[in-house]
């Protein structure tokens, strides 16, 4: 038993590639996690990490280790997966990662889903970042866009649309593109995704290419948003962000008959999860609110 304890530790320091995020993981301290690491060492007679001030790293035996060890823990992990199915209850933690916009959309149907499932205890990562959900134990992802050939298990969650927006103080000074041309003419906010650091297009219907002066970039809405209502721009966003705002009229759409393209979202979640009660409750929970979707 202190040897599947020692290699546990080891598995997620690895992953974590630190002492004190994997004891967070685990529940322990960092402490803990690096005194079985010392003892699973010593035991073996090899040194499986480089240690720094700020960071650990595998030595070459220790990423052998690690290979081997991985397919190990996952083993154990769908082991307890399997008898935790003869429960009819879903319980347990439920890692989630969900994108940053993501919180916006579920926490109005939180309070909800925690009364109908109490013994589930909801771990949130909304982050934009392409997470590794294997490597990193999440048991559901939301993801947009088209999905890339992977062995992970999907259901799509609904369509949505994107608006080009922009606030009343911000058009006092810039009069409101009338024609996608037009755009060449304004300071535009663009989203950089996190992955590529690439540009997310704006999908407009133009017969020539389009120009957009670039004001501001980031690679989180919520900035573009702030940075939307402060004047400083324009913004291609999803609609549903900004829904609330356009009935105000705190911001203004533009060019929305040239708008052509629609977003997606899509749950994922790793096939050895596949119908785990916790997993399948919050993946169905998620369809039968429309968390997520144009409406």
């Amino acid at each position: 038993m202190e040897n599947l304890k020692g290699m546990l530790a080891f598995v997620r320091a690895a992953q974590h590639h630190s002492f004190a995020a994997a004891g967070e993981r685990m529940g322990i301290s960092a402490s803990a996690v690096g005194k079985s690491v010392a003892r699973l060492e010593e035991k073996l007679g090899v040194r499986l990490f480089n240690r720094s001030t700020r960071r650990i790293s595998l030595t070459d035996e220790g990423q052998l280790f690690f290979e081997r060890c991985q397919q190990i823990v996952a083993q154990m992990e769908e082991a307890e997966q399997e008898l935790s199915r003869v429960s009819a209850e879903p319980r347990g933690k439920l890692r989630v990662s969900m994108p940053a916009i993501g919180y916006r959309m579920l926490l109005p149907h939180l309070a909800e889903f925690m009364r109908r499932y109490p013994q589930v205890e909801l771990e949130l990562d909304f982050s934009d970042r392409m997470v590794d959900l294997i490597a990193e134990g999440i048991d559901v992802a939301v993801r947009s866009g088209d999905l890339p050939t992977s062995q992970l298990m999907s259901r799509r969650l609904g369509p949505f649309h994107f608006a080009i927006v922009g606030s009343p103080a911000y058009f006092t000074g810039n009069p409101p593109p009338q024609t996608p041309a037009d755009l060449g003419r304004h300071a535009c906010l663009r989203y950089r995704f996190p992955g590529s650091g690439q540009f997310q297009p704006w999908a407009v219907s133009s017969d020539q290419p389009l120009n957009l002066p670039v004001a501001l970039s980031s690679n989180n809405l919520e900035a573009l948003l702030q940075a939307v209502h402060q004047g400083v721009g324009l913004a291609y966003v999803p609609e549903f962000l900004v829904r609330g705002a356009l009935k105000t009229g705190e911001l203004v759409a533009v060019l929305a008959d040239h708008l052509d393209d629609a977003g997606k979202f899509s749950v994922v979640w790793p096939s050895s999860r596949h119908m785990l009660p916790k997993v399948r409750v919050f993946i169905d929970f998620l369809t039968e609110k429309q968390v997520l979707s144009a409406k």
